[in-house]
């Protein structure tokens, strides 16, 4: 009733849920997978062609499995978990009386989240930071708790419209440069003049044409900017940072990185709290829909990811399929894997295999940043191990799961003697302004959250 007190505080102990928790623990530790190629190769060298890197046969099927499996769908379970998270943070403010204090401690937490992000790009130097975005995202949602879970649905699926919508045009203009190249070339081998742009056009298109031939080397302004990359990596901390600032601010800053990562965010995490309000994601729905759920999704998302690959091996510039099915795609298979995910926590050896992963998800953010700070300023530094750019597909895919075996046994040994991981403990600190436990006092094992902080 209105003018009642209201405790609030974190949830802890038998609140939680576990697969949440196992769920959340898997994507922290996989996003790993995607995120080590831009922090241990000279990501110039091969982004116009991926073979470039290195293509032998284990790369070719490492890069394929985590291209139609994992590949953006680590970070549609964490969008989809910090959906559900805003459902639980906000359950006590769904009534018009409700207090005000929780939208206090909402924005408060976001704001932080922000900060923590920034710090994350800047000190850490990681420009593929998530917290930045996540935090501007989560500032977003609060007005849309109460909103019917087909609208929070078909809100959450705009961006992936959007991306049909921009993916399509895309498919049409390089349709229409192909005959355009096609025409023009015909009317040069003829022996006619052309103007300047028609030379610019067949320019373009030839270093293009470059990019995907291995027998030729890269173009002067790509070995430029590779060479820029290496200097920036061999010299010392200093000029490290300024390099990756500088990259991030191109990306994110002036260009529309930002602004398209945290609408992307923003629509995942719609969905998620649909998924929530459905009790989707948090394991209340029957043995029946997950499994009929994983084998519907997989089958789409899996078999649109699938012929997507088999687009890029053509290594050519045919219009690819893929840059409209793109989002659809990764979707679905998010949603295989929360189906999965779910499925496998109804069995005991299930629930046994994924236990582990718990530990990880109580403290992903704290996780999330020290892979960060161990990758970036350690495995990769040529002040640590100087591992930059040693590493092709493979070799950087077992790289990733020896780190995460690490991290996992560090969580769990972590996890039994603290009620949360540090950067954890001092975020809530900050957001309930005032000191949070920390120490773990009882021996009895907690079962497992709802929301990543």
């Amino acid at each position: 009733m209105a003018g009642e007190a209201v405790e609030l505080g974190p949830v802890r102990g038998r609140a939680r849920i576990d697969v949440l928790d196992v769920m959340r623990g898997i994507a922290i530790l996989g996003i790993l997978y995607m995120n080590i190629p831009y922090m241990g190769t000279n990501v110039v060298s091969w982004m116009a062609d991926i073979r470039r890197l290195s293509w032998s046969a284990a790369d070719q099927a490492t890069w394929a499995t985590i291209a139609i499996i994992w590949d953006g769908t680590q970070r549609g379970l964490f969008e989809f978990l910090f959906g559900a998270g805003v459902m639980v943070f906000t359950a006590k403010a769904m009534r018009p009386d409700d207090p005000v204090a929780v939208a206090d401690l909402y924005y408060r937490r976001n704001l932080l989240l922000v900060a923590f992000g920034l710090i994350d790009i800047f000190i850490v130097a990681w420009i593929g930071d998530i917290l930045l975005a996540y935090g501007l995202s989560a500032l977003f949602l609060f007005p849309f708790r109460k909103a019917p879970s087909k609208a929070l649905l078909a809100m959450g699926m705009g961006f992936a419209a959007f991306v049909a919508i921009s993916g399509a045009i895309e498919y049409n203009e390089r349709t229409t440069t192909i005959h355009k190249v096609a025409a023009l070339e015909a009317t040069q081998a003829q022996g006619a003049k052309l103007n300047d742009a028609d030379k610019k056009t067949l320019s373009d298109w030839q270093e293009k044409r470059d990019a995907h031939d291995l027998s030729k080397p890269p173009s002067k302004k790509t070995q430029a900017m590779i060479d820029a990359e290496r200097k920036a990596h061999v010299a010392g901390p200093w000029v490290f940072l300024k390099n990756n600032w500088g990259v991030w601010n191109k990306v994110f800053g002036d260009g529309n990185g930002t602004f398209f990562t945290v609408l992307e965010a923003v629509c995942a995490m719609f969905i998620g709290m649909a998924l929530w309000k459905w009790g989707v994601i948090q394991g209340e729905r029957s043995t029946r829909f997950y499994a009929v759920t994983a084998i519907v999704a997989y089958a789409v998302g899996c078999g649109l990811r699938g012929w997507g690959v088999a687009e890029t091996f053509r290594f050519d510039l045919a219009p690819k399929a893929g840059w409209i099915t793109e989002e659809f795609a990764r979707l679905a298979v998010t949603l295989g894997h929360v189906a999965l995910f779910n499925l496998a926590m109804r069995t005991g050896a299930g629930r046994s295999l994924l236990a582990p992963f718990k530990a990880v998800g109580r403290m992903a953010f704290s996780i999330y940043v020290l892979t960060s700070v161990v990758t970036l300023w350690f495995i990769f530094a040529p002040w640590g191990l100087d591992l930059w750019d040693r590493f092709g597909w493979a070799q950087l895919a077992a790289a990733a799961s020896v780190i995460n075996v690490f991290m996992l046994v560090f969580a769990n040994l972590w996890m039994r003697f603290y009620v949360s991981g540090p950067l954890e403990w001092v975020w809530r600190s900050l957001v309930y302004g005032k000191r949070q436990p920390f120490v773990r006092r009882l021996v009895k094992p907690s079962v497992g959250t709802l929301a990543p902080a």
